[in-house]
C-alpha cells in the first residue's frame, strides 16, 4: 500500500491527492505510477512524485517504443524538478493506492 506524500505543495494545491498509473500513448507500455496533487490536467510530473520507478537524465522516453514524452526543466514557482510533457504523448488513469506496493 502506497503512503501519499504529505507536504507543503500538497496542501497548496488543496490537500487531495490521487494515484495515477501513467502509460506511453503511443505503445501503452506502463511508465510509471505517480502521485497527483489537486485537480487539473496532468501538464508536468514532478521528479519527488514518481511512485515505483524514479528517472534519471533530462529526458523522459517510453522503455519500449523511445518516444520521448517530456523534457526535465525546474518549475520556477517552486524551485522543483519535474518534467514537462508534450501534449498527447502519455495515458493516465487513476488507480486505488492500496494496489500500489
Amino acid at each position: 500500500m502506497y503512503k501519499f506524500k504529505r507536504d507543503k505543495y500538497q496542501k497548496a494545491r488543496g490537500g487531495k491527492s490521487r494515484v495515477l498509473d501513467v502509460s506511453c500513448e503511443k505503445c501503452g507500455e506502463h511508465i510509471c505510477y505517480y502521485q497527483k496533487d489537486g485537480p487539473g490536467l496532468l501538464k508536468r510530473m514532478y521528479v519527488d512524485r514518481f511512485i515505483d520507478t524514479k528517472p534519471t537524465g533530462n529526458t523522459l522516453k517510453c522503455s519500449t517504443c523511445e518516444l520521448t514524452l517530456g523534457i526535465l526543466i525546474i518549475y520556477e514557482k517552486e524551485s522543483r524538478n519535474a518534467y514537462r510533457l508534450y501534449v498527447g504523448a502519455v495515458h493516465k488513469r487513476a488507480v486505488s493506492s492500496k494496489l500500489i506496493h
